[in-house]
């Protein structure tokens, strides 16, 4: 995935070998584009959790469980990969 911002809209572009395979561009929002810089394949769940507390004014249950849903996105759409069980 190519990661990119253009003005004030985050987008994630996969990048394959074949053409046909580059049928979706991704946009994120800010809390998304933030999570996706946050995922660097060292820091775990818990301390991309504390990045985006220390950023935005949130409820850090409701934060974990939407940070949750947005990792089992990225995995879906294999944007990520799981690093050593974390």
């Amino acid at each position: 995935m190519v990661y990119r911002r253009i003005a004030d809209e985050y987008i994630l572009v996969p990048i394959r070998q074949q053409v046909a395979d580059l049928n979706c561009i991704y946009t994120l929002n800010e809390i998304g584009a933030l999570i996706w810089e946050l995922i660097d394949g060292k820091s775990n769940i818990e301390q991309i959790l504390k990045g985006i507390t220390a950023v935005y004014d949130v409820e850090e249950e409701a934060a974990k469980d939407d940070l949750i849903s947005f990792i089992s996105q990225l995995l879906k759409i294999k944007a990520i990969d799981v690093a050593n069980g974390q």
